[in-house]
């Protein structure tokens, strides 16, 4: 299986680089736990009254290409 690494970027945080990375099956299932991951990062910025809807968790792969990015927002479902 491939190891995809989600690092965090946010506007007013210095970013987090996963040093461990995931094992999964394929960038979908890499995309789907990208999501369900910013969603749980924007929960507790809301309830800090710190959401920027422009955060995201950019997917790379082991020699840190970039897979995809998700924004929080879209993960949210604020965006059309």
């Amino acid at each position: 299986m491939p190891i995809y690494f989600f690092n965090v970027f946010k506007e007013n945080a210095p970013k987090v680089i996963d040093e461990e990375g995931a094992h999964l099956t394929d960038l979908r299932a890499a995309i789907s736990f990208a999501v369900l991951s910013a969603r749980s990062h924007a929960a507790d910025d809301v309830l800090r009254g710190q959401f920027k809807s422009r955060d995201r968790i950019e997917i790379v792969d082991g020699d840190g290409t970039l897979l995809h990015s998700v924004r929080f927002d879209e993960a949210i479902g604020l965006c059309s």
